[in-house]
């Protein structure tokens, strides 16, 4: 945001507190980190400055190397090249593999044009960043790459180009083009993006460990937008669809909040906070992009479509606006990879517009796989976030903690001031609760999100029982 930047150049560098631990910051770093905590000065007197000292700029930010990656054939060649896929080597994708190419096809990942070379893929290790023609840096936290084994090696050859088929092997999905296979150093890969080669990782075991030992990069045509025929394709927005939305709703800002959970009311408390400090900053119609990941997700998380339904109640019941809400799904899959895979969620949201993104404790974290303690430290996240190369234009919105104020009956921000009238409902607590079809307190989600919970757990029960449910299972 140019105009609060060059607010911020003329003041001197602000000191602030988070949790007890004193920061100082320049105003550039600031800029790039707004903390939306209580011991920031968003006090009227400094609120109305800052509105008459810059002029908010309208439009949406610009995406990752300047322009949108559309990789999607356009109609009046995709019989052309479904006769050419059939033609070449192909390789049969995985469920994974398949969301990679939705997210590649649609710009997501923008300006990567396919699956990762192996330049690009050892920036994205040991940087986290590629580095383009011009010299700048785009960031690029997890590697988007496709294995193939050396049976399928072999049978590609000498040929520079390969299909992709579907995970039946029926349909060809794209072709992939001036192709480079090169060795998948698992171990490194995993030790790199986790942190840690400790087994029972989700995403290791579902997609690396069996994974072939050669990844083949090149550049992606996919032959017909990618659809799961799911009766929930309608909220795949593209980032361009998000672009024209939001333009649609004359946004002058977009704050976007990611969730793989269901939305309780401190959610809520959070995104609706969010839009009235940027509307004290002088923003006219700042939008919330609701974005919860669509893509893999581990057995214990709530499926897609179940989270779906209980987004849509929170919208019906009112505790979000639909007017100043765009819900969509992010296909991406989950890797849980903590302060690595936060920096992917952020890169892409500013490929669909968003300028500000709103980051909580323990972002794409996890509980250690073997260990009894979160694998990530809660606050590296959002530290992360304000650091990360390539992520310089990108507003980060640290949110303060919610939980349940006893004696207000909802929930409010933490005051630790009276730290015995706040109730921490986690998310095996609410997954407890709903599995014993037991009410959380009143003021916690509002009562149809809750009952779609509920009525989740209880398709998990066997027939004839009500005591035991059965394992869920990734989407």
């Amino acid at each position: 945001m140019a105009s609060m930047a060059a607010f911020l150049a003329s003041s001197p560098a602000v000191s602030y507190r988070s949790q007890g631990a004193s920061y100082r910051t320049t105003t550039t770093q600031f800029t790039k980190s707004i903390s939306f905590s209580a011991a920031v000065d968003f006090s009227p007197k400094v609120l109305r400055r800052r509105r008459e000292c810059c002029s908010v700029r309208c439009g949406l930010i610009e995406p990752d190397g300047g322009r949108l990656v559309d990789l999607v054939v356009p109609e009046s060649r995709r019989d052309e090249k479904r006769r050419k896929a059939f033609a070449l080597p192909r390789i049969n994708l995985s469920r994974i593999d398949l969301e990679w190419a939705h997210v590649l096809s649609e710009g997501w990942a923008s300006p990567l044009a396919g699956f990762m070379r192996q330049s690009e893929f050892l920036q994205t290790l040991h940087f986290n960043s590629v580095r383009l023609t011009d010299g700048s840096l785009v960031n690029m936290s997890v590697p988007i790459v496709l294995a193939v084994d050396d049976g399928q090696k072999e049978a590609i050859g000498a040929s520079k180009s390969v299909a992709l088929f579907d995970p039946a092997g029926l349909n060809p999905i794209a072709i992939l083009n001036d192709i480079e296979i090169f060795k998948h150093n698992k171990e490194e890969r995993i030790a790199r993006t986790w942190g840690t080669t400790a087994p029972g990782l989700p995403y290791v075991e579902e997609a690396i460990t069996n994974a072939g030992n050669w990844l083949v990069g090149g550049d992606l045509e996919v032959i017909e937008p990618i659809k799961y025929n799911d009766g929930l394709d309608q909220y795949r927005l593209s980032p361009a669809q998000l672009r024209d939305e939001f333009s649609k709703r004359n946004a002058d800002a977009v704050f976007a909040f990611q969730l793989r959970n269901p939305i309780h009311n401190g959610h809520a408390l959070l995104m609706t906070d969010t839009r009235k400090r940027l509307l004290e900053m002088g923003y006219k119609n700042p939008v919330l992009l609701l974005h919860p990941l669509g893509g893999y997700t581990k057995a214990d998380d709530v499926p897609l479509s179940w989270r779906m339904k209980q987004h849509e109640k929170v919208l019906e019941d009112g505790v979000l606006d639909p007017e100043t809400t765009v819900v969509a799904i992010f296909p991406s899959p989950m890797h849980y990879a903590g302060p690595t895979e936060v920096q992917w969620h952020a890169k892409a949201r500013i490929n669909a517009g968003a300028n500000f993104y709103i980051v909580g404790r323990d972002p794409a974290g996890m509980g250690h796989p073997i260990e009894k303690r979160d694998l990530y430290d809660a606050d590296h996240g959002k530290m992360v976030l304000s650091m990360a190369p390539g992520l310089e234009r990108l507003n980060i919105l640290p949110f303060r903690v919610a939980a349940y104020d006893k004696t207000q009956h909802k929930m409010a921000f933490f005051d630790p001031s009276r730290p015995q009238d706040f109730l921490f409902i986690s998310g095996t607590k609410m997954r407890t609760l709903a599995k014993n079809r037991e009410n959380p307190p009143d003021g916690f989600m509002c009562p149809g999100g809750w009952k779609v919970l509920v009525e989740y757990y209880e398709s998990l029960a066997p027939t004839g029982s009500s005591s035991k449910t059965r394992e869920p299972v990734p989407v």
